[in-house]
């Protein structure tokens, strides 16, 4: 199985890359994408959704064991379905906090992509509205601790500038 991991900060390009990704992959073994915008339980949710990403997902996947995410239900305030994920498959995960160390060790491709902040910021408020503008920088704050301790960009296979 092949595990594609994308991160970057918030608008910078991610799930766009994902979905190209996706659209253009040869042969008829298209890749299941997972988008960790589905998996963070709140604005506080970063750290949680990248520690999920390795134990419930991308660790049983090596070990060949049943592997998937809990989908975060934003407007319940709570945990959702399970979704499986088929080891049969090739895998890309995107999202804030994908690339942990320990996430980036299990992955065949780690591609960080950037984007100048404005551009990027600009890009996250408009697909997002007021609801994220409100808590921009509670989750920024988030994004730049995670950064600081795990260094994504330097873990980085490529690095994709939009």
């Amino acid at each position: 199985m092949t595990v594609i991991l994308i991160d970057g900060p918030s608008g910078s390009g991610k799930t766009a890359l994902a979905e190209r990704m996706r659209a253009g992959w040869v042969g008829a073994d298209t890749p299941t994408v997972v988008h960790l915008d589905d998996i963070y339980p709140g604005w506080d949710g970063l750290e949680a959704a990248s520690s999920q990403l390795v134990t419930e997902l991308l660790e049983p996947l090596r070990a060949g064991l049943p592997a998937g995410w809990r989908r975060w239900d934003w407007a319940a305030d709570a945990a959702a379905e399970w979704h499986g994920v088929d080891p049969a498959h090739p895998l890309i995960v995107e999202g804030c906090g994908t690339m942990s160390r320990r996430a980036v060790e299990l992955a065949d491709l780690a591609v960080w992509v950037e984007a100048d902040d404005v551009e990027r910021k600009r890009r996250a408020l408009e697909r997002d509205g007021e609801l994220y503008a409100r808590e921009w920088e509670r989750w920024d704050a988030q994004w730049r601790g995670f950064v600081a301790r795990e260094q994504p960009r330097a873990v980085a296979t490529v690095v994709v500038p939009t």
